[in-house]
């Protein structure tokens, strides 16, 4: 969406001279508009100012709405994104699993996916053990009696383990 000047003055002429505030309104000025609309645009100086101010309002408007979508929050105040923009969906368990055995030469501790997931070691546990039972990953106990879960199409070896 691109600001309009045109449109920034005309709302700013239905809204008496500036008083009501509906052009900051629709700049994203929510703060201000709402100020104008309780002070009659702080007593007509503000509607007067925004006549002689309204171009550069709209550039800024028009520039921060091209920095936000380059950045991907172009639909920061949308219905799929919430009001926080830029906040990902917050990674599966599975997938964090995965991940980690890819960067691990096929190997994941229940402790490194409960950190890297943030979630409960009993939790991590059980993620590995449905993977373990669907036979994706493999259960292996290192000499040092570590449990290991071992994903062999990410497993290069099969060092250190006793069957």
């Amino acid at each position: 969406m691109r600001y309009s000047l045109s449109t920034a003055y005309l709302l700013w002429f239905i809204s008496g001279f500036g008083a009501l505030g509906f052009h900051r309104f629709y700049l994203g000025k929510v703060g201000t508009g709402l100020l104008w609309m309780m002070t009659g645009g702080l007593g007509g100086i503000g509607g007067i100012y925004d006549l002689v101010t309204l171009p550069n309002q709209v550039r800024e408007a028009n520039l921060a709405h091209a920095a936000r979508e380059a950045l991907g929050f172009d639909r920061a105040y949308g219905y799929d994104s919430g009001f926080i923009p830029g906040i990902r969906s917050k990674e599966t368990p599975e997938r964090v699993i995965l991940r980690l055995a890819k960067a691990n030469n096929g190997m994941v501790t229940a402790g490194e996916v409960a950190i890297e997931a943030d979630i409960p070691l009993e939790e991590a546990q059980r993620q590995l053990d449905s993977l373990a039972k669907k036979g994706i990953a493999q259960l292996r106990v290192r000499s040092s009696g570590v449990l290991v879960y071992v994903f062999p199409e990410f497993s290069k070896e099969n060092a250190d383990f006793i069957d």
